[in-house]
């Protein structure tokens, strides 16, 4: 069934997000110094983590809510609008930016983002993430991809985000000091961030 097979994906891909982007942030200079290698690190934790997540895939798409069809239309709605942004911060970041190469390959140099949906919020990658994550859950009713947003949203927002704005500020210096000042919304617009 595709809704099926959209859960198992966004669930695996989601698997990524804090087993590569916690580490590299938490301990910037350690992956700095291991450098493209740091590329290994998520291949080789994903590997059991996603084998584990197949194997299980019937009990994590058993339970589900029945939502009404409002909330379907609703759903598709936000993943699309969140593939959309995905694919404009992606554009904007480059495929360099969006991996994180920066982040752990002293000789990537990139410059800093501020046009686009940088320019509303710091964050919207994360925020596309979310949209496309909740609006799965909508569709699909299974409670695993629930769970999942809401993890996604509080990993992201306690820890990745502020890991990620500590690297970028010394990174950027100045530079991201009148960035963050400009666009204090750090995930929503509607949400003024610190």
């Amino acid at each position: 069934m595709l809704t099926d097979f959209l859960v198992i994906i966004t669930i695996l891909f989601w698997i990524v997000i804090p087993i590569f982007w916690i580490p590299v942030h938490f301990a910037i200079k350690f992956f700095k110094k291991l450098g493209l290698l740091t590329y290994l690190v998520p291949v080789v934790a994903w590997m059991p983590i996603a084998y584990l997540i197949y194997k299980n895939r019937i009990y994590l798409l058993q339970f589900r809510v029945d939502l009404p069809i409002s909330l379907n239309i609703s759903g598709a709605l936000f993943l699309l609008f969140g593939i959309f942004l995905h694919i404009w911060t992606a554009r904007l970041l480059g495929l360099w930016g969006i991996i994180g190469v920066p982040e752990v390959y002293y000789a990537v140099k990139e410059r800093l983002v501020t046009e686009g949906p940088f320019s509303v919020v710091r964050h919207p990658t994360y925020l596309a993430h979310t949209f496309i994550f909740l609006g799965v859950f909508l569709v699909t009713g299974v409670i695993s991809v629930g769970i999942m947003v809401l993890l996604d949203f509080i990993i992201v927002n306690a820890v990745i985000i502020p890991l990620e704005e500590k690297e970028l500020l010394s990174r950027f210096g100045e530079e991201y000091k009148v960035y963050k000042k400009n666009i204090p919304a750090r995930f929503f617009p509607w949400f003024r961030g610190k």
